[in-house]
């Protein structure tokens, strides 16, 4: 197993590889089994093939992504079928079913062939616990499948990462970043980190900010607008609408970049008050959440909530369904141009994603 990081002289302390890094013999005479086609199956197995890449996409029979996934002109076979003529098998189905999909390919692996995942949360977790005698690789790109793609078209690249957990054939890191490669990763940048750094930092970044942090506090600022007698849509506008034109200034230019681009008066507001609403008691809370990413509590949460059919998880998706919040915002969307355009790619995404996440493509 290795591990993550070495020094740069560029003020990083980590490892950034970028196209010039990436040797791509490690895998231009290979064949890439991609299990799944959704959307990050999709992407990685248009973008390798792209790339002159041999490629076969493994699905179940019946699969309701086999037309599109001929349709793009790749070749498709069963999960079984493609891992048994695969040097690397690119393991793209949803976390929940990857560790059954696994059992079913474990006989395919032939040593010195690549496991491969996009996400370290079943091997960190010791949901897949692959033969010795093959290399164990992560190369996870950072942004939805369709903007993988989309950027790959482009001729432009999206950030990634790229992790080894288990280095069999003395070629893993090398392999890995030609396939990092040949997906468009290395264009933007990929950086070395392990298993463990990847999935409890993703995990933790879902659930304290990204995910879990800003809709309950958007929630929470919409509520507190609303009860004070505002308006539903005024309510909704500044908390939720406006949040993306924030997030759009912190992704181009760092929180420095944010708060020079807004008004004095927000700036010193925010300054002021920031510290109130998020304060040392919510900082304990991120702490809390961190220890149970850390020490398993949260993965066993959660494997055991998808055994038992998930029925808090239902529950909790319908309550969030039925937030006034939701139906306000369907109907402002509804009445903007700039609500048409962005919900018609953005559904067309997550129609894909809600597939995966049900399991309704378990080898899609």
């Amino acid at each position: 197993m290795t591990d993550d990081t070495d020094d740069t002289d560029d003020g990083f302390d980590t490892t950034v590889h970028y196209d010039e890094d990436a040797d791509r013999s490690y895998i231009d005479d290979k064949t890439v089994a991609v299990l799944g086609y959704g959307s990050q199956g999709h992407a990685h197995a248009q973008n390798l093939s792209e790339s002159g890449v041999d490629v076969v996409v493994g699905l179940r029979e019946g699969s309701s992504s086999r037309d599109a996934a001929e349709a793009d002109g790749l070749r498709v076979a069963t999960p079984v079928e493609a891992a048994s003529e695969a040097d690397i098998v690119s393991m793209l189905v949803p976390d929940t079913v990857q560790p059954d999909v696994f059992e079913a390919v474990r006989e395919e692996l032939d040593a010195g062939d690549t496991l491969q995942f996009a996400h370290g949360f079943n091997i960190h977790y010791n949901q897949i616990r692959p033969p010795e005698d093959v290399d164990v690789t992560m190369v996870a790109p950072k942004s939805p499948g369709h903007l993988v793609r989309r950027n790959y078209e482009a001729d432009q690249g999206t950030p990634g990462l790229l992790a080894v957990y288990q280095d069999a054939s003395g070629d893993a890191r090398e392999e890995g970043l030609a396939y990092a490669h040949a997906i468009g990763c290395t264009r933007a940048g990929v950086i070395e980190t392990t298993f463990r750094e990847e999935t409890e930092t993703d995990l933790f970044g879902e659930q304290a900010v990204l995910c879990g942090g800003v809709t309950s506090l958007v929630k929470q600022g919409y509520e507190t607008l609303v009860e004070a007698g505002y308006s539903r849509e005024m309510a909704y506008f500044e908390v939720l609408n406006e949040l993306k034109l924030i997030v759009d200034l912190m992704y181009e230019g760092g929180l420095g970049g944010m708060w020079d681009s807004v008004s004095d008066t927000a700036e010193y507001g925010g300054l002021v008050r920031g510290d109130e609403i998020v304060d040392e008691h919510a900082r304990e809370n991120m702490e809390e959440v961190l220890e149970a990413v850390q020490n398993g509590t949260f993965a066993r949460e959660w494997i055991a909530e998808n055994q038992a059919g998930r029925p808090s998880y239902t529950q909790l998706r319908t309550a969030e369904k039925n937030h006034d919040i939701e139906d306000v915002g369907e109907d402002l969307r509804s009445l903007f141009a700039w609500g048409e355009d962005e919900a018609s790619e953005s559904e067309s995404e997550s129609d894909e994603e809600e597939q995966e996440r049900t399991g309704m493509r378990a080898d899609d």
